[in-house]
């Protein structure tokens, strides 16, 4: 018979990629992992991770089992919730993961909140700029900017109204001026924006594209926030992960006139199951804390 522990020490072990990673967080030993895994491979009759002296990974058939196992797990926790009712506190773990700049510097101070209106529950906060995928990433949520139509998760609208902006420090445009049009973008020094490899140098705002060059760029939307600060050239940021530094007039909005490209802001899940109440609740808190930025 298949232990429900055993199912949850293989989730964790896929995620973090090692069966002492998993341990350390479980506060069990390495071996009694294993073991776990072990068991689970026998009364599946099949063999979950391909192991070398260096890594691990899932085979393909731990890859094919991974969903079924997730979701065996999320269907319990959500049979726990009912028997509770809506009025028991929330409890468990909610992992949530978010892109850097929007993580660190506006959702950090509206989960802390969260969690203190709920002091049973345990929060994973995952800040990275590399894509979280949904379904193989040990994740419960994923803030998510941009469009994505042919999205195979649930994806619940958080700041549809949010766009791009161009911003300079104030310093920076005492010293090189604004750009007087789009065009002239490219002699100014635009900081730049690596994501999963690819460089983002081609800036669309309104009906205009233009290739931009610069001698900085990182991979850390937040890096790129703080050149910007301080005065190292211009940036092309959300509204979102720039407004605080606008309205404190340590940033200030260039070519105002021309619109950029609308990069809205989504509340992901991978399915409907996992809509549990405690990401229900927090899209409901973070869905008022957005509404209540718009109006700003």
């Amino acid at each position: 018979m298949i232990r429900i522990d055993d199912l949850g020490l293989f989730l964790r072990s896929a995620a973090l990629g090692s069966f002492t990673a998993a341990a350390v967080e479980a506060n069990l030993l390495p071996g009694q992992v294993a073991a776990a895994i072990k068991r689970l491979e026998r009364e599946l009759q099949v063999r979950l991770f391909t192991r070398t002296t260096r890594s691990l990974r899932l085979s393909a058939e731990g890859e094919q089992y991974l969903p079924t196992a997730r979701g065996v797990l999320e269907q319990l926790a959500l049979g726990q919730e009912r028997l509770r009712g809506d009025n028991a506190p929330l409890r468990g773990t909610l992992q949530i993961a978010a892109p850097s700049d929007l993580g660190r510097n506006l959702l950090l101070p509206m989960l802390t909140e969260f969690r203190r209106q709920h002091p049973e529950l345990t929060l994973r906060f995952l800040v990275s700029d590399q894509v979280t995928n949904l379904f193989r990433d040990p994740v419960d949520v994923a803030l998510r900017y941009g469009w994505n139509a042919d999205a195979n998760y649930i994806a619940l609208p958080l700041a549809p109204w949010n766009r791009r902006v161009l911003v300079a420090s104030p310093d920076y445009v005492a010293r090189h001026g604004a750009p007087a049009s789009v065009d002239d973008l490219t002699r100014h020094p635009c900081l730049l924006y690596l994501q999963n490899g690819r460089l983002h140098d081609r800036w669309e705002l309104g009906a205009h594209t233009v290739q931009v060059t610069g001698p900085l760029f990182s991979d850390d939307a937040d890096v790129v926030r703080r050149w910007a600060v301080a005065g190292e050239g211009i940036a092309y940021k959300c509204w979102l992960d720039v407004y605080t530094e606008v309205q404190t007039q340590r940033l200030v909005v260039l070519l105002p006139e021309i619109p950029g490209d609308v990069y809205p802001l989504s509340f992901a899940c991978p399915h409907r199951g996992q809509m549990s109440r405690a990401v229900t609740q927090l899209y409901q808190y973070l869905n008022q804390q957005f509404s209540a930025l718009e109006r700003q």
